[in-house]
C-alpha cells in the first residue's frame, strides 16, 4: 500500500473542498449559516492531513521492523524512525531526488524501495558505495582490499519461522564510521548460489564461489547486506540499489512492544525503546 500516494490524496481532497469553500462557497453563504458537513470536515482535517504529509516526506518516516535480517541490530516488531532529508530531498509519492544534501556510507542502515518491486520497503545495512570492490570471503567482508575489522561478541539466540531455535555467532565488525553487530551461522555458506537471481542490472559486475562473491558497485547504487548474514535476502541474490530507491537512513528506535512488557514486569529500564541504531 503506498501510504503517501493516499496522503497525497487526502490532502488534495481536504484541501481543494477548503479552499473551494474559501474562494467562492463562503461568499453565498450566511454569516450564521452552518458549515456543509463535507466543508466542516475538509477544513478540520486539511491542517492534519497536511503536517502528516510535511512530517513524513521530508523529515522523518515511521517504520516497522516485519523480518529477522537485521538481528540481532533490529527485531522483528522494532518500530523506527527514518531521516527523509539526510541524503537529499525527494519530492513525495514519485520519490524524485531535487535538492542534493548527502549520499550513503558505508555502515550506514538505509530503508530502500525493493528493486524488484519498489511496492516494498526493505531495511539492509550499506557494505558498498559507488565504485567500491565489495568481497565476501569465508563470511567476512573485504572492501576495496582491505579486510573489515571483526570482533567476536559472543553467542545469539533467536527463534526462526516454525519455531527453529538458531544460535549464531556474533561479531563486532567495523564499517566506515559505524561500529555495530553482525551475525554468522558455522553450518551456512556465505552465498547460496543458485539463489542468485541471474538477471538483474549490472549482473556482469559480479562472480561467485563457493567461499563467497566479488562485485564491483556501478556509479549511483549500494551493495546492501543485512546485518543477520546468513538469513538475509539482499543485495548478494538480487543485485544492487539504484540511488532513486533510497527513502532515508533509519536512525532511531521509538517503539517495541515487548521490551516495554519487560519494562513493567522487570520495573527496569527499556532496552530498546529510545534507543539509537549502531
Amino acid at each position: 500500500m503506498n501510504f503517501a500516494l493516499i496522503l497525497f490524496i487526502a490532502l488534495s481532497i481536504t484541501g481543494g473542498i477548503w479552499l473551494l469553500d474559501r474562494l467562492f462557497l463562503s461568499k453565498h453563504r450566511a454569516d450564521q449559516a452552518k458549515l456543509p458537513l463535507l466543508v466542516d470536515y475538509s477544513k478540520s482535517f486539511f491542517p492534519v492531513i497536511l503536517v502528516v504529509f510535511v512530517l513524513r516526506s521530508f523529515l522523518v518516516e515511521p517504520f516497522k521492523i516485519p523480518s529477522g535480517s537485521m538481528l540481532p541490530t533490529l527485531l522483528i516488531g522494532d518500530f523506527i524512525l527514518v531521516n527523509k532529508f539526510e541524503y537529499g530531498i525527494r519530492l513525495p509519492v514519485i520519490n524524485k531526488k531535487v535538492v542534493q544534501l548527502g549520499d550513503p556510507k558505508a555502515g550506514d542502515v538505509m530503508v530502500f524501495r525493493y528493486p524488484s518491486d519498489p511496492s516494498l520497503d526493505y531495511i539492509k545495512r550499506v557494505v558498498g558505495v559507488p565504485g567500491d570492490v565489495v568481497e565476501y570471503r569465508g563470511k567476512r567482508l573485504v572492501i576495496n582490499g582491505k579486510p573489515s575489522e571483526m570482533t567476536p561478541n559472543g553467542k545469539y539466540e533467536y527463534t526462526a519461522s516454525g519455531f527453529n531455535i538458531v544460535q549464531g555467532d556474533t561479531w563486532r565488525e567495523q564499517l566506515g564510521e559505524h561500529n555495530h553487530v553482525a551475525m554468522t551461522q558455522s553450518d551456512m555458506p556465505p552465498v547460496v548460489v543458485h539463489q542468485v537471481t541471474g538477471d538483474f542490472p549490472f549482473r556482469d559486475n559480479c562472480s561467485y564461489h563457493e567461499n563467497g562473491f566479488k562485485c564491483v558497485v556501478p556509479e549511483g547504487h549500494y551493495f546492501m547486506m543485512g546485518d543477520n548474514r546468513d538469513a538475509s535476502n539482499d543485495s548478494r541474490y538480487w543485485g544492487f540499489v539504484p540511488d532513486a530507491n533510497i527513502v532515508g537512513r533509519a536512525f532511531f528506535i521509538w517503539w517495541n512492544f515487548d521490551d516495554f512488557l519487560n519494562t513493567l514486569k522487570s520495573f527496569s529500564a527499556p532496552q530498546r525503546i529510545g534507543s539509537n541504531i549502531e
